[in-house]
């Protein structure tokens, strides 16, 4: 099983409470960086120490949510090694997963189902990174 940071915004607070509930009965590790409530908040707040986690390999993957996804995604993707992908569908997590190996889902709350967003979870943990042709232009995502 994999060990899977959290986090989010206000937005997300409800889906990511769901959401861990359902990695810990598949026996995922879990860290929820927050926020712990439906009180506004500003994302980056939780969006940086969720993307720090996976920079120093504390954890193997991250799942961000907000409202749109925007937010959060721009926010990971300033960190190297980070790869933040939005996935409002089965088949978006996995591709995000098979050709651009992410390593942190990212959910838009307000416009998908909690049903959709853990059918995106259990696809992006369960699909594998192709390599491949894909390896070379993976390399090429880093700014360093």
């Amino acid at each position: 099983m994999s060990k899977i940071a959290l986090g989010g915004d206000h937005a997300g607070f409800e889906y990511k409470t769901a959401i861990i509930d359902y990695l810990n009965a598949n026996g995922h590790t879990i860290k929820d960086f927050g926020p712990f409530s439906s009180a506004s908040v500003d994302y980056p707040d939780f969006v940086h120490p969720v993307a720090k986690a996976l920079e120093t390999k504390e954890f193997d993957f991250g799942i961000l949510i907000c409202g749109s996804a925007n937010g959060v995604a721009m926010t990971a993707n300033k960190h190297q090694g980070i790869r933040a992908g939005i996935a409002w569908g089965k088949e978006l997590a996995e591709l995000t997963r098979q050709h651009n190996n992410a390593n942190i889902l990212c959910l838009p709350a307000r416009f998908i189902s909690l049903e959709t967003a853990i059918e995106c979870v259990a696809a992006f943990l369960a699909t594998p990174f192709e390599g491949g042709r894909h390896q070379n232009r993976v390399v090429k995502i880093s700014c360093s």
